[in-house]
């Protein structure tokens, strides 16, 4: 199994392929849509691409944590995380893959 990254190129590469805009056209469609979904999650709303997966926005309460190497207890402030969650059929795909 490769351990290569997929970046943004990679994703313009892929498009320019299967659809046959140029390679810039490409980019900025690849670039479009990453921002689409960037200023939705940073607005708060929940991203959910279907027969892919949801980037859902969790709110974390404050609460104290503990630093290991002191053992002293140290405040950790609330905090909004972002979350992946694969459907079903990624989920799915995934798993196929990995016993071929």
């Amino acid at each position: 199994m490769s351990e290569k990254t997929v970046t943004r190129a990679d994703l313009s590469e892929a498009v320019y392929q299967e659809v046959g805009l140029s390679r810039s056209e490409s980019a900025d469609l690849v670039e479009s849509i990453l921002n689409e979904i960037s200023k939705k999650l940073v607005e708060g709303v929940n991203v959910k691409i279907s027969s892919f997966g949801s980037f859902i926005v969790r709110s974390k309460d404050g609460r104290i944590g503990r630093n290991p190497k002191t053992g002293e207890e140290v405040p950790i402030e609330p905090r909004k995380v972002l979350v992946f969650r694969p459907s079903q059929v990624l989920k799915q795909q995934v798993s196929n893959r990995s016993k071929a």
